[in-house]
């Protein structure tokens, strides 16, 4: 997808480094979304259960969980923890009201992680990833 609205718009490559740690945690953010969201859907149920279940996983304490197992197991590449770790460690300047300062943080990493991948053409792998955390997740 990444690749076609690149064509579309007009878009040129960018070397993702120059991309700030936030703007790819914010792009990284819809990719995680759309990821649950579709899996939730194609598993079926009606739309209020959709997005009840859609906000126990879209959220930072369950993202920083998922950021915990996939860092914990080793289950990145250097690249990969390394976009987590911007992300991680980056400043936002406000923070989710549910949430505490270490789980947002986290969970900001782990969309810097998805933005990267995404950007970087490599959406399989954001998908895996995401699998890999919800399974954790149970």
């Amino acid at each position: 997808m990444e690749e076609i609205i690149r064509d579309v718009f007009g878009l040129k490559d960018r070397d993702i480094r120059e991309t700030s740690a936030l703007s790819l945690a914010f792009l990284g953010d819809a990719v995680f979304e759309l990821i649950v969201r579709t899996v939730l859907v194609e598993r079926g149920g009606k739309p209020a259960e959709l997005s009840r279940k859609k906000g126990e996983l879209v959220n930072a304490a369950s993202q920083a969980r998922m950021a915990e197992f996939l860092v914990e197991q080793g289950l990145l590449t250097e690249e990969e923890e390394g976009a987590y770790r911007r992300g991680r460690n980056s400043n936002p300047h406000t923070l989710a009201r549910s949430s505490s300062s270490g789980d947002y943080h986290k969970a900001t990493g782990l969309e810097c992680l998805m933005g990267s991948l995404y950007l970087t053409g490599r959406t399989g792998r954001a998908v895996e990833l995401v699998r890999l955390g919800l399974e954790h997740l149970g």
